[in-house]
C-alpha cells in the first residue's frame, strides 16, 4: 500500500477520486491545505485522512511514501525539491516548472535522492488512446504525418478571480502553459519530438497579464506537422484532436477534459484495412480513464512494472515546447528543438525580472 499526502485541495479533489478508485494500492493519509474547512468537506469525513495546513509534516511523516503536489505553479518547484531531499516519491501537477533550467534542477534531484517524479498528464489515459495503442502494436497505424488539436475553452471573470491567476508571478504563463499543455503533451506521445516551433499568441479575451489565445505550428524531428489552435474565449469547453497517420485517421471526440474518455473514430486510409482496425477494436477491454488510470500506471511503476507512467523526461519536454512557443512568439520566427543550456529561454520566459525558484525562493508554504 503506497501512502500518499495531497498537498492542495483544489485540483487535490480530483485526485483524490482517483485514489479511491485504487483503494486496494493507495491510502491517502494527509491532506494538506491553508483552508482547513475546504480540505474537510474534500475528505467527506473519512477519519483516516489527517487534515492539516503544515506541509513540513507531511514531508516527514515515514507513513508517506508520495507526496501529490497539487499547488499553484510557483510552488511546484520548491515543494517538489523538498519533497524528493525528504526521501519521497512525487506527483507534480502541470506546468512542473517555469523553467528549463528547473526542469534540470528537479532531475539532478530525482536522481539523488533515488526517488520517482511523476508530472500530471492523465489526458493519456482512457479508452480512445488504448484503442490508438492497440491499433499501434497491430502494426495498422504506420508514420505520423499530420495532426490539428484544437483547445477551445471558455474561461472569464469568474475563472480568473482566483488572485494568482492570468498573472506572471503566480501562474507563470497562459493558456499555452496551463490549459493546451495536456493536448501537446498527447500530441508528443504519438507523433515524438519536435524540431521545430512557429507560434503566435495573444491576450484578446481577458483583461489578464497572459495570454489567453495561441496559433501554433510544430514540425517533428520525423517530418511531421502539426497545428495547435487555442482560445479560451470559446462559446464552451470542447478539445479535439485529429491524428493523421500513415495507414489511419484518429479523430478523439470532443470532451474538454478528458479526450481519451470520448468517442474517437479510426479510420482506415485504405478501406481493405477498415476491417483489421474494426476487429482490433472489438475486442478491447476497457481500461481506467483520466487519474485513475494515471495513478494506476504510478503504482505499477513503483511495484516494478514500469512502462506505462508519465516520466519526469516527458514533463521536460512539455516545458521545452512551452518555452520555444513563447520564444518563437516573441521573435517570429521558427525556434529549433532541442533547445540547448545556453539558449536565451533556457532560464525562463518570464518578463522582466523574477525571483528564483528553487527551496530558496519559497517565503511561504502556501498550498492554495
Amino acid at each position: 500500500m503506497i501512502g500518499v499526502a495531497i498537498i492542495g485541495a483544489g485540483i487535490g479533489r480530483e485526485h483524490l477520486a482517483g485514489y479511491r478508485a485504487l483503494g486496494a494500492r493507495f491510502a491517502v493519509r494527509r491532506l494538506v491545505d491553508l483552508d482547513i474547512g475546504r480540505a474537510v468537506e474534500i475528505a467527506g469525513g473519512d477519519g483516516d485522512i489527517r487534515i492539516g495546513a503544515d506541509i513540513a509534516e507531511a514531508l516527514t511523516d515515514p507513513a508517506i511514501d508520495l507526496v501529490d503536489i497539487c499547488l499553484p505553479p510557483h510552488l511546484h518547484v520548491p515543494i517538489a525539491l523538498q519533497a524528493l531531499q525528504a526521501g519521497k516519491h512525487v506527483i507534480l501537477e502541470k506546468p512542473i516548472a517555469p523553467s528549463l533550467a528547473d526542469c534540470d534542477l528537479l532531475a539532478a534531484a530525482e536522481a539523488a535522492s533515488g526517488r520517482r517524479l511523476f508530472p500530471v498528464f492523465q489526458y493519456r489515459y482512457g479508452p480512445g488512446t488504448a484503442a490508438l495503442d492497440a491499433l499501434i502494436a497491430e502494426g495498422l497505424v504506420g508514420k505520423p504525418q499530420v495532426a490539428a488539436l484544437e483547445t477551445h475553452w471558455n474561461r472569464g471573470a469568474s475563472y480568473y478571480a482566483v488572485p494568482w491567476r492570468g498573472t506572471w508571478a503566480g501562474e507563470r504563463g497562459g493558456a499555452v502553459l496551463g490549459h493546451a499543455i495536456h493536448n501537446h503533451d498527447l500530441l508528443c506521445r504519438y507523433f515524438g519530438a519536435p524540431a521545430g516551433v512557429s507560434a503566435q499568441v495573444a491576450t484578446r479575451i481577458n483583461p489578464i497579464e497572459t495570454e489567453d489565445c495561441a496559433a501554433i505550428l510544430i514540425r517533428f524531428e520525423t517530418g511531421a506537422l502539426a497545428t495547435s489552435s487555442v482560445t479560451l474565449g470559446a462559446a464552451g469547453d470542447k478539445t479535439r484532436l485529429r491524428l493523421v497517420f500513415e495507414h489511419l485517421t484518429a479523430t478523439s471526440g470532443d470532451l474538454p477534459y478528458a479526450p481519451a474518455d470520448g468517442a474517437w473514430s479510426f479510420t482506415a486510409r485504405d478501406p481493405a484495412d477498415q476491417p483489421s482496425v474494426d476487429a482490433v477494436l472489438a475486442g478491447l477491454p476497457k481500461p481506467r480513464s483520466g487519474f485513475a488510470g494515471y495513478l494506476e500506471a504510478i503504482a505499477d511503476a513503483l511495484d516494478g512494472a514500469p512502462g506505462r507512467e508519465v516520466t519526469l523526461t516527458c514533463g521536460r519536454r512539455s516545458i521545452e515546447l512551452v518555452t520555444a512557443v513563447y520564444a518563437a512568439a516573441r521573435d517570429a520566427r521558427e525556434v529549433a528543438l532541442p533547445l540547448p543550456p545556453d539558449a536565451e529561454f533556457y532560464h525562463g520566459w518570464l518578463p522582466g525580472e523574477m525571483p528564483e525558484t528553487g527551496a530558496a525562493g519559497l517565503a511561504e508554504n502556501d498550498p492554495r
